[in-house]
């Protein structure tokens, strides 16, 4: 299995997606082709293949389980959603609750999911089709959700007043309303969505603070414990070259330089306390432990979490 503990907190990996996906020269425009071929003998073909030049991304949900409790962090794609905007989200039918059942978790069992930020790929298994109407997939779990996001991507926000600037931005917002009506409003009519803002703790062990720039409300969840530290980042890192180059911008962060004002803040708090970072979309070991870098390096990976390499 797909299993490490922190301390004493168990964190399994169940993938619900993986593959190739656009080129990294669109999804990370401002680095240089250097930078790819540079680092090939480590980024192939865990994050990247050389020969298309297509990024690879993992879909996935971390589960964390701990003194009696379960909690999901982001839940991924999710089944039957109409998503024509982003075809290789649509209409999937994957096995993903069948992949939560070999991890020894039952939808019921799960006591809390964490979204750490309101993105297609992110919210999707919070609700599942049932006799034609969206119903929360957890139903004794609480979902938290930043309260920026939840205005920011509501079908009455401002980003809705405005035309579109681009076709690129018209099929985003298209995306938005369909994921916030499928993703969002149904556990909020469940009375299940718990809003945060300024920070939020959890429990004795989990924590979240804002890291906002890829969405307003994008967060990162921390987990501390008397032993272990770890942070589980969201789309702050999308791949290891944001950890060489953390200015290095992604083409989905809303905010660039705010998500770079993050990032660093993250990144520099991660490596100076030895918190491994779990980003959500890494494949490889899916996670590492940083350390600050020298010359022109920010960080680099000192170690590889004790994951199978995926």
């Amino acid at each position: 299995m797909d299993r490490v503990l922190i301390g004493a907190v168990e964190i399994t990996r169940v993938v619900e997606l993986q593959g190739l996906s656009r080129t990294v020269d669109e999804i990370f425009p401002d680095t240089p082709a250097d930078t790819w071929r540079a680092n090939t003998s480590w980024l192939a073909p865990d994050f990247w293949d050389p020969g298309t030049r297509a990024f690879r991304a993992f879909v996935q949900t971390w589960v964390l389980r701990y003194e009696g409790r379960t909690v999901l962090v982001d839940t991924g794609i999710g089944n039957g959603r109409d998503r024509p905007q982003f075809p290789r989200f649509a209409n999937l039918h994957t096995d993903y609750l069948d992949r939560l059942a070999a991890a020894g978790v039952r939808p019921q069992d799960v006591d809390l999911v964490v979204n750490t930020h309101i993105h297609a790929d992110h919210v999707g298994w919070n609700t599942h089709l049932v006799e034609g109407s969206w119903t929360p997939t957890f139903p004794n779990a609480s979902y938290v959700v930043a309260r920026a996001d939840y205005e920011y991507f509501h079908p009455d926000s401002v980003i809705y007043t405005r035309a579109p600037r681009t076709e690129d931005e018209r099929r985003q917002l298209e995306c938005h309303r369909l994921l916030f009506a499928d993703s969002i409003a149904p556990i909020e009519q469940a009375g299940q969505l718990r809003l945060w803002q300024d920070g939020h703790r959890i429990d004795g062990v989990l924590r979240l603070e804002a890291a906002p720039g890829h969405t307003p409300g994008s967060a990162v969840v921390w987990l501390e414990t008397p032993d272990a530290r770890a942070v589980f980042v969201g789309d702050l890192v999308h791949s290891p070259v944001q950890f060489l180059h953390a200015d290095e911008r992604c083409s989905f962060d809303v905010d660039p330089q705010q998500a770079r004002t993050s990032r660093r803040r993250i990144l520099d708090a991660a490596a100076g306390s030895g918190a491994i970072v779990f980003p959500a979309h890494f494949g490889g070991h899916g996670a590492a432990r940083i350390g600050q870098g020298r010359g022109d390096e920010d960080f680099v990976v000192q170690q590889w979490v004790d994951l199978p390499s995926r």
